[in-house]
């Protein structure tokens, strides 16, 4: 994929790494879900392996992929049993959701995670010398989704890695990485699309997204308004949607809706993900609602996605999470 105008910037700087030869030894990628993160992990990657075509291929024995997976605690799953379809999903669309992961791996509607056998099995992979005597890559995809256990036992590694080692991590919750991990680490923050790029790319998602923006909007709406009864209206048009994924996708457009509402509040709008026509809307809500809103709601989102993973029932869940949201605007 070429470098789309949004990521430019970002490409210009990993290129001046790769050609200078002053490549930090751990860096975090924050990207919106869909976002551009490995394109322009994988171009910078290509130039560091002198264009070696089994980068492209993600085949190249020094690089190693890292994700969130599941399965029965016997077998101790880790990525490498899954890398095949992970293979198949980052050729196809470099730019995938989440809940696309899920869906490929064949884990959907289960929690992944990134677990202490994961990281025990980097470790010995790491403990080994690079085949072809370059450097040793690790790429994370959700470092957010690693339990203590595996952050610390990756802590020293990530901290003082052995030479020529780097590890590359793509996050779509910054805040949620482990502090530990975070200050180890530079930050990189991936723009989003314009929506003529995210419309290229993402045709069926984007109409997607629209649908739950458009849900967030009115519960919104309903909210600033004191309307309990059409906040739970649309509570349960939420439930209703047809997959806990589309929920949960639902969950994390509200997620991102009310940090920008945050950033607005705090008088930071150039760090607000905003495109032209959302912006009078979020203003607005920025004005009306109370400036500790942002912060509740989003506890309450966050309550919901653990919810939604323990597989509680979507409407009693979606009835409760309005309840919440209606309680801090008062």
């Amino acid at each position: 994929m070429e470098t789309l105008a949004s990521n430019a910037p970002v490409a210009a700087a990993l290129h001046q790494m790769a050609e200078s030869g002053r490549i930090p030894h751990a860096m975090l990628f924050h990207e919106n879900d869909g976002g551009g993160a490995f394109p322009l992990i994988l171009g910078f990657l290509d130039e560091v392996y002198g264009h070696n075509p089994r980068v492209a291929k993600l085949i190249h024995p020094d690089i190693h992929f890292v994700f969130p997976v599941t399965g029965p605690a016997k077998d101790k799953p880790v990525s490498d049993q899954f890398i095949r379809p992970w293979r198949e999903l980052l050729q196809e669309n470099p730019c995938f959701f989440e809940n696309e992961l899920y869906t490929a791996l064949g884990i959907e509607g289960k929690q992944g995670l990134i677990s202490v056998n994961e990281a025990r099995s980097i470790l010995d992979k790491l403990s080994l010398s690079a085949v072809e005597g370059g450097y040793r890559t690790v790429v994370m995809y959700l470092p957010e989704k690693m339990n203590q256990q595996a952050a610390n036992a990756l802590l020293k590694m990530i901290e003082e890695p052995p030479e020529n080692t780097l590890f590359l991590l793509v996050t779509l919750q910054p805040e949620k990485v482990m502090t530990t991990i975070f200050s180890r680490c530079l930050f990189l923050r991936v723009p989003p699309f314009s929506r003529e790029e995210d419309r290229a790319i993402h045709a069926k998602e984007v109409a997607e997204t629209t649908e739950l923006s458009d849900l967030f909007h009115d519960l919104l709406d309903a909210l600033v308004r004191k309307d309990l009864l059409g906040a739970l209206e649309t509570g349960e048009a939420v439930a209703a949607l047809e997959s806990r994924e589309k929920q949960k996708a639902f969950c994390r457009v509200a997620s991102d809706g009310l940090r920008n509402i945050f950033l607005l509040q705090q008088g930071l709008p150039d760090l607000a993900d905003l495109l032209g026509d959302e912006r009078p809307f979020f203003e607005k809500m920025a004005a009306t609602l109370r400036r500790n809103f942002p912060r509740q709601a989003l506890a309450a989102l966050d309550r919901a996605l653990l919810l939604l993973e323990r597989n509680v029932n979507q409407k009693i869940l979606f009835t409760d999470l309005v309840d919440r949201l209606y309680i801090s605007t008062l």
